[in-house]
Parts: C-alpha cells; structure tokens; sequence
C-alpha cells in the first residue's frame, strides 16, 4: 500500500471513528511514512476492536438459548419456494430486504436449528437479532403491559433488523395474548425480517389464537414480504435416539 492510499485509509477510518480529519491534515504537513502507517494501525485496531464488542453485545442482546450455525446443515432436508435461494438464506439478504421466514413442519426436522443459525449468522454480520418462544414473548409483553411498560418493550423490539419466534402456535393463548402477538407482526411489516418455526398448518392458526381473522390479517402480512420453507423427513432427534438404543 502507497502513501496516498494510507491516507485514504485514515481519513475513512477518522469518519467511521467519528473524527475530523484534523488526523490527515497532520499527516500531510508533518508526519514520516512510518508514522502514517502507525497512526493508520492504530486506527484499524481500534475499529477492529470495536466490532468484537458489538458482536459480543449483539449475542448477548439476541439471548438464543444454545449457538448453532450453518456450517454442515442439510439444507436437502427441506423444501425451499422456487422464489428463495439457498445463498439469499444464508448471506442474510432476507433480512436486508426485510423479508419474513415461515419455517413449518413436523418437531425435530430442524426448524429451531436454522433459525438460530440464521440468527447466529445475522449477528456475525453485525444485524441486531432477538430470539423467543411464542411463550416467552407472550410472557413478557404481558408483563409489560400490566406494568405500565409495554410501549417501551415494542420500542426494544424496533430496534431489532432479525426477531425470530420459535414454537409458534404450540400453545394456546387467550385473546389479549394473541392481541399482543398480533402487535409485533403488525409493528415489524415492511420494517424487519421475521423468522417464525411452527408445526401448525396455516388454516388452523385461527384455533390457536381465539380469532379466525386475527390470524388471517397475521397470515397477509407475514405473507406479503415472506417465504414459507417446508421441513420434511422424520424427526433427527427421534432418529438419533433410536441409534443409541440399537
């Protein structure tokens, strides 16, 4: 790297660092080469350290329950739309364009395993994520709200690009609950990626949340922008249990 694109380098550097670039002006009146290089090292370092700490704060933020990744997931297992790519999954651009994730299918296919490795993944790539159950979520709006607090706890939710919830519909909840659930969806259309897991076919979500068109209106925005991801095959963890026995 020459001189000229050292400079380069640190006047960037002082724009992400939220300097002026009074750094630069010094550089060009009286600094030496290997001064540069130092000041544009120190620069880098401390960009770089700054990265770890977001990455460390953001997974502590998203809360996931265990860390599972994309490396050796059978992506074979399971059935993608024509309009979806494997590559737009796993590069997170589902998420830039705020896309939703509805993953159905029987429990133990992999579900909850992709999508925490998606989460895991939009972490990395610097992407504020929140993970919950359907329970823990209801849970704590309902909390919120009888607490005074719950514009707040939505506010929180805002900020997220990613908010995944897992186990959707695998218990029944009241009206409020489901009024509660009904505000996330509705707060996150066209303004962040959900990624909802779920064993319960769309015609029956009305059962689970006392109103047939409150779940119609979750189902048309979760649609709109959204692709619906079909697991197939037999449970991998009832497969694996049945290796152990033999």
């Amino acid at each position: 790297m020459d001189r000229s694109e050292v400079r380069q380098e640190i006047a960037l550097f002082c724009r992400q660092l939220i300097l002026s670039q009074n750094a630069v002006r010094l550089c060009d009146l009286e600094a030496t080469p290997k001064q540069e290089e130092f000041l544009h090292q120190v620069f880098k370092e401390e960009l770089e350290h700054r990265e770890r700490l977001r990455k460390v704060r953001l997974f502590q933020k998203a809360a996931f329950p265990v860390r599972k990744t994309l490396e050796g997931y059978e992506f074979q297992a399971l059935r993608l739309p024509s309009t979806l790519q494997t590559d737009e999954l796993t590069s997170c651009q589902f998420v830039r364009d705020k896309k939703n994730l509805v993953l159905y299918g029987p429990v133990g296919t992999g579900k909850t395993h992709l999508a925490i490795a998606l989460g895991v993944k939009a972490c990395e790539l610097s992407m504020s994520t929140r993970f919950f159950t359907a329970a823990s979520l209801v849970t704590r709006l309902s909390e919120s709200k009888r607490a005074g607090s719950l514009e707040r706890t939505m506010k929180e939710l805002e900020k997220a690009d990613l908010v995944i919830i897992d186990e959707w519909g695998y218990l029944p909840m009241d009206r409020e609950e489901a009024q509660l659930l009904f505000q996330v969806i509705a707060a996150s259309y066209e303004r962040r990626s959900l990624i909802i897991t779920t064993n319960l076919e769309f015609s029956k979500w009305g059962g689970i949340f006392t109103d047939d068109q409150m779940a119609a209106a979750m189902i048309d925005r979760l649609a709109h922008h959204g692709q619906l991801i079909v697991f197939e095959g037999e449970s991998y963890r009832l497969k694996h249990a049945l290796m152990r026995q033999k």
